[in-house]
C-alpha cells in the first residue's frame, strides 16, 4: 500500500465504499472487483478497498468490532498489539500517574488507541509514511493524541514534556523475515534501554523468544498469552513496574485473567524442577508460564515433578486444578513405536486422534497419515520423553474449571 491508496480511501467515495463492503470472501473477491470496475470505480480504489476489507476481516481477532472503523497495513496488523493486551499496557501508564506518553514506533496505533481511551496525552511517532497516515486515521477520535511522521529516536523527550515512553521496535527485516536477536531490532534494544536516563518510566514490547541474558536485571519482564497463544513479552521499568524486578506470566482469555509472578533478577536462569516417574495426572503449562521460566514454580504449586528433566510436562499423583496449565488424566503409557501405536489405537476403534508433543521430532500431521485410523472413537496422545525414552502417554482432558 502507498500514500495514494490511503488518500483514495479517505475520500468520501472511498470511505463510503469501504463501509459497504461485506465480510471478505476470497472466492468472491475477483467477482466483486470486476463488478466495481465495471461500475466505473477507479481500479486503484477497488484494489485499496479490497485490501482493507481483507485486512479488516483478519483484524477481527485482535480488535473485534473496532476493526471495521480502522485501516491497516499487512505488516502493521501483524505487529499490532491485541486490544485486550494494549488495554493492560495502558492501565500501567494510568496507574503510574504519568501525564504524557511518547509511543515510539506506534505502527498502526493500537497501543496509542488504548492510551488515548484512558484520557492520556500521547505523542505517537512512526517512521514509515504510509503507516503514520494510517495511524492518524485510527487515532482520529482521540483529541489528546498526536501522530507524527518521523524518526522516533529524534524526539526530544524533555522538550516535548514526555514523562513516559512506550516503544514497540520492528522485529522483521524489510523482506519480512522475523528477527529474534534484540540487537537486530529497529531500534535495537540497547538504544531503547538508554532512554531510561531521560525518562525512567519506560515500557518495551519485545519478542516472546527473547533470551533472559538479553534482559536487564532490574526490569519486570512479563509474557502474555491470549486463549493459550503466547502473543508478546513486555519489559517494564520505573513506576511502570510497581511489582518490582522479576518475571511473570499473564494469561488472558475466556477463562478470565490470571497472573503468575516471581520476584528476582529478570536475567536469572530459570529454576529447575525435579523429575520423577509418571503419575496419574499430567499438566501442560501455558506457553507464557514456560517462556517466563516458571515451570518449576508450577510444579511446586501442583506438588508434582517433571516427566523428564528437559520437558515442560508436570506429573502428579492427584488432580490439582490450576489456571496456569491444562490438565489430563493419564490412561496409559508405553515406548513409542509406529506399529505398536497403530495397533493400540485400532484395537480401541479410534478414528480421530489429538496429538500433543514436546521433546520429539515427530510431525503430528505426518503421523496421522501413517496411522491410517478408522473408527468412531477419539483419543488424545502425548508424544514426549519419559526417563529419556521416546514415549506415548494416552490421556483424557480434565474438565476446565474456573
Amino acid at each position: 500500500m502507498d500514500v495514494r491508496a490511503v488518500d483514495l480511501l479517505l475520500t468520501p467515495e472511498g470511505w463510503s465504499l469501504l463501509s459497504q463492503m461485506p465480510p471478505y470472501d476470497e472466492d468472491r473477491a475477483l467477482q466483486l472487483a470486476t463488478g466495481l470496475r465495471e461500475r466505473g470505480v477507479d481500479p486503484d480504489l477497488v484494489a485499496a478497498v479490497l485490501t482493507q476489507s481483507r485486512l479488516r476481516t483478519r483484524a477481527q481477532g485482535k480488535f473485534g468490532e473496532f476493526a471495521n472503523e480502522m485501516l491497516f497495513t499487512p505488516e502493521g496488523l501483524e505487529q499490532a498489539t491485541r486490544l485486550a493486551v494494549a488495554a493492560r499496557h495502558a492501565q500501567r501508564f494510568a496507574n503510574a500517574g504519568v501525564t504524557k506518553v511518547a509511543d515510539l514506533g506506534c505502527g498502526i496505533g493500537s497501543d496509542a488507541m488504548a492510551l488515548g481511551a484512558l484520557g492520556l496525552s500521547v505523542l505517537a511517532v512512526e517512521r514509515d509514511e504510509v503507516t503514520a497516515a494510517i495511524a492518524a486515521v485510527n487515532l482520529r477520535a482521540f483529541e489528546s493524541t498526536t501522530v507524527r511522521h518521523g524518526d522516533a529516536l529524534e524526539v526530544d523527550l524533555a522538550a516535548e514534556g514526555i514523562d513516559a515512553v512506550f516503544a514497540d521496535p520492528a522485529r522483521r527485516t524489510r523482506r519480512g523475515t522475523r528477527v529474534f536477536d534484540p540487537r537486530s531490532y529497529s531500534p535495537d534494544l540497547d538504544t531503547l534501554l538508554a532512554l531510561r536516563s531521560t525518562v525512567p518510566a519506560l515500557g518495551l514490547k519485545v519478542g516472546p523468544g527473547i533470551p533472559y541474558r538479553a534482559l536487564p536485571s532490574e526490569t519486570h519482564a512479563q509474557w502474555v498469552s491470549v486463549d493459550g497463544d503466547v502473543v508478546e513479552a513486555g519489559l517494564w521499568f520505573g513506576p511502570l513496574a510497581p511489582e518490582g524486578s522479576g518475571r511473570s506470566a499473564l494469561l488472558l482469555g475466556a477463562r478470565g485473567t490470571h497472573l503468575l509472578s516471581q520476584a528476582g533478577d529478570a536475567d536469572a536462569a530459570a529454576a529447575r524442577a525435579e523429575s520423577g516417574p509418571l503419575g496419574s495426572f499430567l499438566y501442560e503449562p501455558d506457553g507464557a508460564v514456560i517462556r517466563a521460566g516458571l515451570v518449576a514454580r508450577i510444579a511446586a504449586d501442583l506438588g508434582g515433578t517433571l516427566v523428564d528433566p528437559s520437558i515442560a510436562y508436570v506429573t502428579t499423583t492427584a488432580e490439582r486444578p490450576t489456571p496456569f496449565a491444562a490438565g489430563f488424566r493419564v490412561l496409559d503409557s508405553f515406548d513409542f513405536g509406529l506399529k505398536r501405536l497403530r495397533a493400540y489405537l485400532r484395537d480401541r476403534n479410534v478414528g480421530r486422534v489429538t496429538i500433543k508433543k514436546r521433546g520429539t521430532a515427530v510431525v503430528p500431521d505426518q503421523l496421522r497419515q501413517q496411522l491410517g485410523l478408522k473408527g468412531p472413537e477419539e483419543a488424545t496422545i502425548v508424544l514426549t520423553r519419559l526417563s529419556g525414552k521416546q514415549s506415548v502417554i494416552v490421556v483424557e482432558p480434565l474438565p476446565v474449571r474456573g
